[in-house]
């Protein structure tokens, strides 16, 4: 009887094909792949399968095939924990390096650094430098006071309200995004500073904010922050005007009349921001300051000052009185006195 050999032929075929499959795929595991040019960004949405995280990947040129990425995430068990976000990739990596990545949400953010002391403008021109956000919407948002009616009914701006601070930003965040993740680390910070140091009596927080961006923008050291802040509470309670450059310079700003230079003229600029001719704070904050000038306005060095003049390397000279302090503006700022008070 002759014994048929078709059955041994197609195991055998099968053995081999198996064979052949496991060492395309162990190649293909071990193989770190790119195709996506210089660099590419891949979006992998909430609760998307690994079969379309997979395509998606081979789309833009991540994976060479999406075959091996899928057995290698269900063999590890690793399906339920592939995180969300958008990924950017520019190097050669095996599946299994790609899929780690995807566990543990490497997702891309741009990071931009806010410096304390800028205005609401300065910043989204900055946000916008770095790629960020449409400058055209973060100006018509800068009026979205609704944000934070709570704190400052009266806002008529978020000037003041948008903290200066390290970001971590989405490509995908959208202009609204952006300005209310500020205000958001703003109410952060502004409530563990009134944990720390609570409001003085008679103060509110649209005062406190406005006088915090006044020493943002006059004190040039952390140390003197405190000292700045006794100046100027102590000429508000004597009901002295203030007379301080920024708020001049802010005003100037505000008309699009600012050059970079401030000239006597500019201190008779018909102003609400015009703390020479008004007595009394501003209607609002002149810049975005940050913790350490927030907390100098909360907490105030407990002095007699009443002056201060620049020593031109940073610091200020402090004085008590008007005979002191104009001796110390011909001392640092090299004007002649032309008279002394008795």
């Amino acid at each position: 009887m002759k014994v048929r050999s078709w059955p041994v032929a197609i195991i055998l075929g099968l053995l081999l094909l198996a064979g052949a499959s496991g060492l395309w795929l162990r190649r293909e595991l071990a193989t770190p792949y790119f195709g996506g040019g210089t660099e590419c960004f891949v979006d992998i949405p909430h609760g998307g399968g690994t079969g379309s995280i997979a395509e998606a990947l081979t789309t833009a040129g991540v994976l060479h095939h999406k075959l091996p990425f899928i057995l290698y995430v269900r063999w590890a068990g690793l399906g339920r924990r592939l995180q969300a976000g958008e990924y950017r990739f520019s190097n050669q990596a095996q599946p299994s390096q790609i899929a780690q990545r995807l566990v543990q949400g490497d997702v891309f953010f741009r990071t931009i650094t806010i410096p304390e002391g800028l205005t609401a403008k300065e910043t989204i021109g900055l946000v916008v430098r770095n790629g960020l956000g449409n400058e055209r919407e973060m100006e018509e948002l800068l009026y979205r006071v609704d944000w934070i009616s709570d704190l400052d009914s009266h806002a008529g701006s978020l000037e003041g309200y948008l903290f200066p601070e390290t970001y971590r930003l989405s490509r995908q965040a959208t202009s609204e995004d952006i300005l209310r993740v500020m205000v958001a680390q703003f109410r952060l910070r502004i409530s563990v500073l009134l944990a720390a140091a609570p409001l003085p009596n008679g103060w509110n927080i649209p005062q406190i904010l406005t006088l915090a961006s006044i020493i943002e923008k006059e004190a040039k050291t952390a140390k003197e922050r405190r000292l700045v802040a006794s100046v100027l509470v102590n000429r508000l309670r004597l009901k002295m005007p203030l007379d301080c450059d920024p708020t001049v310079i802010y005003a100037l700003k505000q008309a699009g009349a600012y050059d970079g230079n401030l000239r006597k003229a500019d201190m008779a600029i018909p102003s609400p921001y015009n703390t020479y001719t008004r007595i009394g704070l501003p209607p609002g904050p002149i810049a975005n300051p940050g913790a350490d000038s927030l907390l100098a306005a909360l907490a105030p060095a407990r002095t007699d000052y009443l002056y201060y003049v620049s020593r031109n390397d940073g610091t200020h000279h402090f004085s008590k009185d008007l005979r002191s302090h104009l001796m110390a503006v011909a001392r640092y700022q090299k004007r002649p006195i032309r008279t002394l008070p008795r």
